[in-house]
Order: structure tokens, then C-alpha cells, then sequence
């Protein structure tokens, strides 16, 4: 008892040391050149152009073709999914995607948002941009900037973005009314990839930084979650004088001295400034522990060899959606690794899931978006260390795949104005529960606006 005594005294004392270590600093914002070969001499080409969606009968009849001489291994006993996607399942999947999915429908409604391109860093940039429709007299939107993870797109935001540009149609105020940009990251659906090695999420937030500013805003919001979460607080860490907020729903700050406190937080969690619900959601840790350890073998692979595996991916659609869909049932909720379906359909329907494999099947990018990892993962980075001085907002979604409690989300983000505890939702929040983020997106927007 005295020595766990002594070691919480010790490690508070160190984490008081750590975090009065208060200095602001920022990420150098230097330039770069992505895209194959030397950098031209003549200027980039800043124009702005308008992209749609398409779909050909060639394509739909080489996916078909692919689905048709699909070779599943029947699942063993009793299995459900925790060997992974359960083949049994993966037949119902198959069967709707083949005979019943309408992709042609699909990309009509990818369609209903303008969609455009532009050059920057020598990658063609892929974004979506969503002005409000009703726009109240005498008020002016407020920019934001939204970015998707892996395995997602930007198709993730397609049912937030009406709360948050046409808020009073949808039973909202219209207090706070947005004017969204959703871009694809470099290498993921229509974003073109890197043709050089080091493209990491600081490039990337580099060049979603320049986006904005060529869309004419000096100042605006940013959210994320998953790689979007990163790449916001590195765009925060770049250019803090341009954005107004930054709002998360998920926090990537393992390497922080609070994690330290996780083996003696059972007993002294109120020491460290663990709330109940925290205790409720990081404990048992050794729980918490193996169920990471089981949902992290990808990011080993992506992080080491992402090109083997994508030579698999890219060339089969059924696994292809097998290993995407996977995540989409147990990073929703872990307790899904039980069920026979994996709880996929209790939260998403299956066009929308299958839309969003198709992004990445259409365009051949599989590889590309794991190669993200190796990118980000492989070594150091200086932005670790580094806190974040903007206003921050974060939602603590309760089945997300670590949870984060406030006191460390403030040791990244000393200046974190609002933090929820959601009462529902995993990490995939967007597309999950779009009304309560939503919700809590405004919610911060209303206290930084009223600061």
C-alpha cells in the first residue's frame, strides 16, 4: 500500500513538472513537391475546377465479374467474428452487392454536394464544398474544414453536413450556420496520391491549409477524428493564428505522462483527475488492453509492409470489404466481435457501407491510404511533443477504440474549452451518430464564439 503510495506521489509530482512546461511553439510550415518526378519551374496552376462522380458499365461489369469468382473459407464453429469477418455473413454481403446494390443510384447521391479539384503541391486535390442553402440575413457562415480517416472517406460527413449548413430545416438553431469542406486525403479516393515516400499527416495538414486559404478563408474551423484528428491538430499546430477552433472525437496522445497513471488509476483515480465515467470506461485496463491488442494487427502491417497486402486488396473486391467492413463492426462497438453479423447493420445500412468500399475499389487506392501508416507510424515525430494552443472542443464518444479523459486531452490541448462525454457512439462518429456530433459541434462553436 505505502510503495503505491510513494509511486502515485512520484508520478504526480512528475506529471505537475511535465505539464507546467508551458511553452508555445509551432511546427515549421516549410513547403513541399508530391507529385512524380522534379518540381516544374513554372508556377503551380491554382485553378479550382469542378469534378463529378462517374460509373461505366465497364466498371459495374468488372466488379461483378470479380464477385462471381469469389472463394470464401467456411467460418469455424461458433467463430461469429472473432477470427475477423465472418464468412458466413460476408455471403449476405456479397449477395446484395451483387444482385441488389445500385451503384449508379449511389453515385447520384455522392453527386448532390459539388465536387471539385485543384492542384496544390503537385497532387490534385479532391474536396467536396457545401455553402448553406438559407443562409439567415445579415449572418455570415462559419468555415469548416472536416477531415475523414481510415477506412473512411468524405462520404462520412454526408449526413452531418445538412445539420450544420441548413440547421433550422433539420430542427436546429440557426444560431451557428456552417459553410463545410470535406477533402480527400492525398492518396485516399478521388485525392491523388503521393508519388514520393514521406507524405505524413503534417503534409498533409500543409496542404489542407493551403486549400482553405485558395477558397479565400483567413480564419476557420476545424474537426477530425481518426487520421483527420491528427491532421487537424497538426494544421492547429502549423497555423494557429488561422483557425478559430478545433474540435475532435478522438485524441492521439499516448505518448503523455498521464498514460503512465493508468496501472495505479484503479485505486487513485481521483488523484490523477479521473472522473467516474472515466474509470468506467478505461478500467478493467487489462481488458481495455487485450482489446486493443486484438484490433491493432493491421496498423502493424500498414505501418510496416502496406503495399504486400494491398496487392490482395486492390485486386479483390470481396476482400477488399472484408477487411474494411471488419472495421466497421468492432471499432463500433467491440462487443460486435460477438454477434454472427457483427452488428453491422444495427448501426449503417449496407448501401452506405458499400459505398464507401466502392470509393476505395473504383479509384484503386487501398494501397495508398494504408501506405498513410507507414508514412506517420515508421518514426519519430517532433509533433508529438508539441501542445496545441487553439480553443479545442472534444466528444468523448464511449465505444471509441481508447478513451481519452479530459486531463490528458488537456495536457495536449491546454486550451480545451468543452469536452463530452457522449452517451452513445464508437469511432466511427460522423457517419454513426451525425445529430449528436453535430450537436457538440455547436455546442463549442457557441462557447469559443461567446469567448
Amino acid at each position: 500500500m505505502w510503495l503505491e503510495i510513494l509511486l502515485a506521489s512520484v508520478l504526480g509530482f512528475v506529471i505537475y513538472w511535465f505539464v507546467s512546461k508551458d511553452k508555445e511553439e509551432t511546427l515549421p510550415l516549410e513547403d513541399g513537391w508530391w507529385g512524380p518526378g522534379v518540381r516544374p519551374t513554372a508556377g503551380e496552376d491554382k485553378s479550382i475546377r469542378p469534378f463529378k462522380v462517374e460509373t461505366s458499365d465497364e466498371e459495374i461489369n468488372d466488379l461483378h465479374q470479380r464477385i462471381d469468382r469469389v472463394r470464401l473459407t467456411p467460418p469455424l464453429e461458433d467463430s461469429r467474428f472473432h477470427y475477423g469477418f465472418n464468412s458466413n455473413y460476408l455471403k449476405k454481403i456479397i449477395s446484395y452487392w451483387r444482385n441488389e446494390f445500385d451503384w449508379r443510384k449511389q453515385v447520384e447521391i455522392l453527386n448532390k454536394y459539388p465536387h471539385f479539384k485543384t492542384k496544390i503541391e503537385g497532387l490534385d486535390i479532391h474536396f467536396i464544398h457545401v455553402k448553406p442553402p438559407n443562409l439567415p440575413s445579415g449572418q455570415t457562415p462559419k468555415p469548416l474544414l472536416m477531415v475523414h480517416g481510415w477506412p473512411g472517406s468524405f462520404y462520412e460527413f454526408y449526413k452531418i453536413i445538412p445539420l450544420l449548413t441548413d440547421p433550422k430545416n433539420h430542427g436546429l438553431s440557426d444560431e451557428h450556420v456552417f459553410e463545410v469542406i470535406c477533402p480527400s486525403i492525398p492518396g485516399y479516393g478521388f485525392s491523388e496520391a503521393s508519388s514520393k515516400k514521406g507524405f505524413n499527416s503534417v503534409a498533409t495538414a500543409r496542404i489542407f491549409y493551403k486549400l482553405m486559404l485558395r477558397l479565400g478563408f483567413q480564419k476557420f474551423y476545424i474537426q477530425g477524428g481518426d487520421w483527420g484528428a491528427l491532421i487537424c491538430t497538426n494544421m492547429a499546430q502549423l497555423v494557429p493564428s488561422h483557425i478559430k477552433g478545433l474540435h475532435l472525437n478522438m485524441a492521439l496522445i499516448l505518448r503523455n505522462f498521464y498514460t503512465l497513471t493508468l496501472p495505479l488509476g484503479r485505486c487513485f483515480g481521483g488523484l490523477f483527475g479521473y472522473t467516474e465515467r472515466d474509470m468506467e470506461l478505461i478500467y478493467p485496463f487489462k481488458k481495455i488492453f487485450f482489446s486493443l491488442l486484438r484490433e491493432s494487427g493491421y496498423m502493424h502491417i500498414q505501418s510496416t509492409k502496406p503495399d504486400t497486402v494491398g496487392c490482395a486488396l486492390n485486386d479483390s473486391p470481396v476482400g477488399l470489404a472484408a477487411y474494411i467492413l471488419e472495421k466497421f463492426s468492432t471499432w463500433t462497438n467491440s462487443e460486435f466481435r460477438d454477434l454472427e453479423d457483427g452488428g453491422l447493420e444495427r448501426k449503417f445500412s449496407l448501401d452506405d457501407l458499400l459505398t464507401g468500399i466502392m470509393l476505395y475499389w473504383t479509384t484503386g487506392t487501398i494501397t495508398s491510404s494504408q501506405r498513410f501508416y507507414k508514412e506517420n507510424l515508421a518514426q519519430v515525430n517532433k509533433h508529438e511533443t508539441l501542445k496545441v494552443y487553439v480553443p479545442t472542443g472534444f466528444a468523448a464518444f464511449p465505444c471509441e477504440l481508447i478513451h481519452s479523459p479530459e486531463k490528458w486531452v488537456k495536457t495536449k490541448y491546454p486550451k480545451l474549452i468543452s469536452y463530452s462525454y457522449m452517451p452513445r457512439g464508437g469511432h466511427f462518429a460522423a457517419f454513426e451518430e451525425p445529430e449528436l456530433l453535430a450537436q457538440d459541434i455547436r455546442k463549442f462553436v457557441g462557447l469559443q464564439e461567446r469567448q
